[in-house]
C-alpha cells in the first residue's frame, strides 16, 4: 500500500507561507515614509514658530537699536 505523506517544511507549506507575506515589504515601507513625513511635518511646525519669535525678537532689539 502506497502513503503520500505530505513533508511539512515541503514545497506547498512553503508556497503558501511565502504567500501569505507577499507586499509585506511594500507596506512596512510605506509606514515608515508616512512615519517620516509626519516627524517632518512636525519639526517644520516647530522651526516655523521658533523662526516667528526669533523673527520678532530681532525686530524689537533692532527698533530699541536705532532708537
Amino acid at each position: 500500500m502506497n502513503r503520500l505523506s505530505i513533508d511539512p517544511s515541503g514545497p506547498i507549506l512553503r508556497r503558501t507561507r511565502l504567500g501569505g507575506e507577499r507586499g509585506e515589504g511594500v507596506i512596512s515601507t510605506a509606514i515608515a515614509v508616512l512615519i517620516i513625513a509626519f516627524l517632518g511635518a512636525a519639526m517644520w511646525v516647530g522651526f516655523n514658530a521658533i523662526w516667528t519669535d526669533t523673527e520678532g525678537n530681532i525686530q524689537n532689539q533692532v527698533t530699541d537699536i536705532g532708537s
